[in-house]
C-alpha cells in the first residue's frame, strides 16, 4: 500500500507570522466560528467563577508586564509552570508568549529531583507553582539555582512570602507597558519556540521537545477544519462543537493532549473550559451534572471508572454529547461499554504524540461511534506510512511502524542531536508504534516497537528506572518491563538479579526476600513520580541479553504476562478514583 493521505484537504491557511496568544486573543481565522452571544471562556470548577475574554486579555497583559518589570523576562527566556490545572494557567502561558519567551510545563507529581532536572535542562529563569506544589518547587528551585524571589504561586500560601500571580497581574496593570510584543516575520512562527514539553524516550531521561508556535496553530486549525467547526451547512445535530458547549478540562495542561486539544483547540472553537485543579472521580461526575458539560476528553483509566464505578448511576450525564479518549489505546470492549452508558454521545479515539504536537488522528466525522478499538482517521494535512521490518510499506491490514508527517511536526529535541536524528527524519516522525490501517483509513495501534511503558497515558522509559535501580546495593542486574493492567494500561515490573550480598542474606533467612523486594520498590517510590513506581519486583537468576549485551526485553514481557495469567504475579490494587 502506498502512503496514506488524509481526506478533507485542502487545509485553510496556517499563519506563520503570529504567536499563539495573538492567534487566540487578537486575530480572527476563517476556521473559527463567530460567537453571537457572550459566554465565559473559563469557569473555575471549585468556586464557579466565570472569566470572559476581556478579563483574560487584561490578566495576560498584566502578568506579562510584571514579568518584564521584575525580572526582564524576554526573548527565548524560559518560564516553567509547575502544578495542576488552574484558571490562570492559560494566562501564565500567554503572558510568557507575549514577551517572546518559552513555556515549559512540569508534572505536578514530580519529585524535587525530577523538577530540578527539568529546570536545569531548560535553564528556566522563573518558576510559577501551584500553591499545593510549593514545597517541592522551592526545593527544586534551590537545587537548580532559581532564586527564591522568582518562585511565583498561583494562589496565596499562608506563611509563604512568595508573590502570587494575582499580585503580579495587579502590579502589571498598574504600570505603563514596559515590553514590546514580538511581531514575527513571515515564516518565523515555524521556528520560534513556544513550548519545551518533556517526552520520554527509550533510553536515558526525559527529553525536551521543541514546539514552535506554528505547530500549535497548525494542529488547532487541522482539528477545527476537520470537524467543520465553522461549517454553517452542518445541522446542529451534526455539529460536534456548537455554541454554548462546555468541556471539563480534566487533562493536565502541561501534557500535550491537555495543552493543545483541551485548552487551545476548545477555546478556538468557542467552547467554555470548566477547569478543575485536580482529578477526583465523583467530583468529575458532579461537575458534569452541575455545569451541564457537553464534552469530555479523557484517558483510558478515566473511561474504566466511567464504565465500572458504582457512583456513576447517581449522576445525570445526559448533557455529554462527545467523549474522546487519547494518550493510550482504548480497547473495543471499553468502547462498547461506553456506548451503552452514553447511547446518544459521539465516542471515539485520537492518536498523537508530543513530537507531533498532539493529534494526527481524530474520531470519524460521519458516525457517532468509530470502529471499536480504532484510534481514528488521519487529520487533514497528515500523511502516514506503515513501514514493515524489511523497509517496505505495509498493505491494508498489515502491521508495521507508523511514520507520520504533517504541518504540526515539532523541531526535535533540545540539545540532543542523536535522539533527534533517531526520531525525526526530513519532516517525518518515527512513532515507534506498531499499527495497521483498515479500508476506511482508520488506524489501529497494536503495540509499541519502542520500549516505553505507558502508565495511565504517561510514558515511562524502562532505562530510566533501570539506571536508578542499579544504584541500589541489593540490585546486581535489572530489566524493567510493562505488565498489562486493566486500569492503568500497563504497570512497571522489575526483574532483578540480586547482588551477591543480598543473595547471601536471602539464603540465610527466606523472610529477607520479601523485605528486600519491598526495599527496592521503596527506592523507586522515594525518587520517582507516582506513575513510575514499581508494581512489583521479581527475582531472576540472569537477565536475558543478546551477544552484544542488549536486553531481550520481549522475553521478560512474555514471562511477566504468563506469571500474571497463572496467578503467580498479583499486582497491587491502586486507588482508582483519583489519579
Amino acid at each position: 500500500m502506498p502512503e496514506i493521505h488524509a481526506d478533507g484537504e485542502p487545509l485553510p491557511v496556517i499563519p506563520d507570522n503570529v504567536t499563539i496568544p495573538q492567534f487566540i486573543l487578537d486575530v480572527h481565522h476563517p476556521a473559527r466560528p463567530v460567537l453571537t452571544k457572550a459566554q465565559p471562556w473559563c469557569i473555575d470548577e471549585l468556586s464557579g467563577r466565570e472569566v470572559f475574554s476581556d478579563e483574560l486579555r487584561a490578566r495576560t497583559f498584566g502578568l506579562a508586564n510584571a514579568l518584564k518589570l521584575r525580572w526582564h523576562i524576554g526573548d527565548n527566556d524560559v518560564v516553567c509552570i509547575f502544578g495542576p490545572n488552574h484558571i490562570d494557567y492559560p494566562v501564565a502561558i500567554w503572558a510568557v508568549h507575549r514577551l517572546g519567551a518559552i513555556v515549559s510545563g512540569a508534572n505536578p507529581a514530580y519529585t524535587a529531583e525530577e523538577l530540578e532536572y527539568q529546570l536545569g535542562v531548560t535553564k528556566a529563569r522563573v518558576l510559577i507553582s501551584h500553591a499545593g506544589s510549593l514545597p517541592v518547587a522551592l526545593a527544586a528551585a534551590h537545587k537548580a539555582g532559581v532564586p527564591f524571589d522568582r518562585v511565583v504561586v498561583f494562589d496565596e500560601v499562608p506563611g509563604a512570602k512568595n508573590v502570587t500571580v494575582h499580585q503580579l497581574v495587579d502590579e502589571g496593570l498598574s504600570q505603563p507597558q514596559a515590553f514590546i510584543e514580538p511581531r514575527l516575520a513571515p515564516g518565523e512562527g515555524r521556528k520560534k519556540l513556544a513550548f519545551l514539553s518533556f517526552s520520554s524516550g527509550t533510553t536515558g531521561r526525559p527529553k525536551a521537545v521543541m514546539i514552535p508556535h506554528y505547530a500549535v496553530l497548525a494542529n488547532v486549525i487541522q482539528i477545527a477544519h476537520y470537524v467543520g467547526a465553522n461549517d454553517k451547512k452542518r445541522t446542529n445535530e451534526l455539529q460536534r462543537y456548537p455554541p454554548g458547549s462546555k468541556v471539563l478540562a480534566l487533562l493536565p495542561f502541561y501534557h500535550i493532549y491537555g495543552l493543545v486539544v483541551v485548552l487551545h483547540f476548545h477555546l478556538f472553537v468557542g467552547t467554555t473550559l470548566v477547569v478543575p485543579q485536580k482529578f477526583d472521580f465523583e467530583r468529575m461526575l458532579d461537575s458534569i451534572q452541575r455545569f451541564r458539560v457537553t464534552h469530555l476528553c479523557l484517558v483510558p483509566p478515566m473511561v474504566v471508572l466511567l464504565c465500572k464505578h458504582p457512583a456513576v448511576k447517581k449522576y445525570d450525564l445526559s448533557s455529554v454529547r462527545m467523549l474522546m479518549s487519547g494518550a493510550a489505546p482504548l480497547s473495543s470492549e471499553l468502547t462498547n461499554q461506553l456506548a451503552a452508558l452514553l447511547p446518544d454521545c459521539w465516542i471515539g479515539q485520537a492518536y498523537g504524540m508530543t513530537e507531533t504536537c498532539t493529534a494526527v488522528t481524530f474520531p470519524p466525522n460521519d458516525r457517532r461511534l468509530g470502529s471499536p478499538g480504532s484510534g481514528g482517521v488521519l487529520l487533514p494535512g497528515c500523511v502516514a506510512r506503515v513501514v514493515k521490518p524489511d523497509g517496505s510499506l505495509a498493505g491494508i491490514g498489515e502491521r508495521g511502524e507508523l511514520v507520520i508527517t504533517g504541518p504540526s511536526i515539532t523541531l526535535g529535541y533540545l540539545n540532543n542531536a542523536e535522539a533527534t536524528a533517531e526520531t525525526f527524519l526530513d519532516g517525518w516522525v518515527r512513532t515507534g508504534d506498531e499499527v495497521y490501517f483498515n479500508e476506511r483509513k482508520e488506524i489501529f495501534v497494536v503495540d509499541r516497537i519502542k520500549e516505553l511503558i505507558k502508565v495511565r497515558g504517561f510514558q515511562v522509559p524502562p532505562a530510566e528506572l533501570e539506571g536508578h535501580l542499579l544504584g541500589h546495593p541489593d540490585v546486581g542486574d535489572v530489566c524493567v518491563v510493562g505488565v498489562p493492567d486493566e486500569y492503568s494500561g500497563e504497570l512497571p515490573l522489575a526483574f532483578v538479579v540480586p547482588s551477591a550480598n543480598a543473595l547471601a542474606r536471602i539464603k540465610q533467612d527466606r523472610l529477607v526476600e520479601q523485605r528486600t523486594k519491598d526495599a527496592i520498590i521503596k527506592h523507586v517510590a522515594e525518587h520517582k513520580v507516582n506513575y513510575k513506581h514499581l508494581a512489583a519486583v521479581e527475582f531472576i537468576d540472569a537477565i536475558p541479553k543478546n551477544p552484544s549485551g542488549k536486553l531481550l526485553r520481549r522475553f521478560l514481557r512474555d514471562r511477566a504476562r504468563k506469571l500474571k495469567e497463572s496467578g503467580r504475579l498479583v499486582l497491587p490494587t491502586r486507588g482508582k478514583a483519583k489519579l
